[in-house]
């Protein structure tokens, strides 16, 4: 299985992570994901998210992620591109890309990366408080 992963401070451009794709003749799925910040955060309105992570384990716990997904199934690819620093509300923090021979297969794989990721890996947020106005 191929793997990527990239963790940035660089805005995400997914026309730029999809340009130029080629797939093998087995690869019978494609399943992208974008994550958005979304304006509020545990129902305050917020303006940004502040993204750090610990470079050397983020890296290990998506190698054991991966390893698992590889374990469980028939994934050609996997693509992972993460944001730090200060995303925008709007902005895209999160990119995934997963290649399958079916559908099934990618859905599940993308869904489990993102929920194992959410739970394990070492990469934390912090909202940015949107300035009221009077």
């Amino acid at each position: 299985m191929k793997r990527e992963l990239l963790i940035t401070p660089e805005a995400i451009g997914e026309r730029e992570l999809l340009s130029g794709r080629q797939f093998s003749a087995a690869a019978g799925a494609v399943v992208t994901f974008l994550g958005v910040v979304r304006g509020t955060e545990q129902g305050a309105v917020i303006r940004a998210l502040e993204y750090e992570a610990f470079q050397k384990m983020v890296e290990h716990q998506f190698a054991l992620l991966f390893d698992q997904i590889e374990g469980r199934w028939p994934i050609h690819s996997i693509r992972l591109v993460h944001r730090i620093g200060r995303v925008l509300v709007g902005e895209p923090s999160l990119w995934v890309e997963v290649v399958a021979p079916h559908r099934g297969e990618a859905f599940a794989a993308c869904q489990y990366l993102i929920d194992e990721m959410k739970r394990t890996v070492p990469i934390w947020k912090k909202p940015v408080a949107s300035e009221e106005r009077k």
